[in-house]
């Protein structure tokens, strides 16, 4: 669809302006809901209870993302889950070898692509 002189039409459509507002809210509603504690901390304490189990946020976020990628989804086990369980529990053995983040990324996607590897020939 070329309007005059071969320049390309940019109007919008009804289906791209629900998609931007879609966005403008979404991103409304997370600045609101991740700024509310900073403006408003001070006046709203948080019980100790509260801060010792805000410790395991992060913890328990990480395990949110590995855990399902780990686990066997489907009815039958595939080559895939195998090779990336064996390249978690390796990158596991590098982090309490090394306690080095770097080494842990490195060691597991380099055990990773080499399980892939041999994936191929069994």
């Amino acid at each position: 669809m070329a309007g005059a002189k071969g320049v390309p039409d940019m109007s919008l459509t009804d289906h791209d302006l629900y998609i931007l507002a879609a966005i403008a809210l979404l991103t409304v509603c997370s600045v609101l809901t991740r700024s509310i504690y900073f403006a408003l901390g001070h006046h709203l304490p948080l019980p100790e209870s509260v801060r010792q189990a805000l410790r395991y946020a992060p913890v328990a976020a990480l395990v949110a993302i590995i855990v399902p990628e780990l686990w066997p989804s489907g009815i039958g086990l595939s080559g895939v889950l195998n090779v990336k369980f064996g390249a978690a529990v390796i990158a596991v053995l590098v982090f309490l070898r090394t306690r080095n983040t770097l080494l842990v990324i490195l060691g597991g996607m380099f055990a990773f692509w080499v399980l892939r590897a041999l994936a191929v020939f069994f």
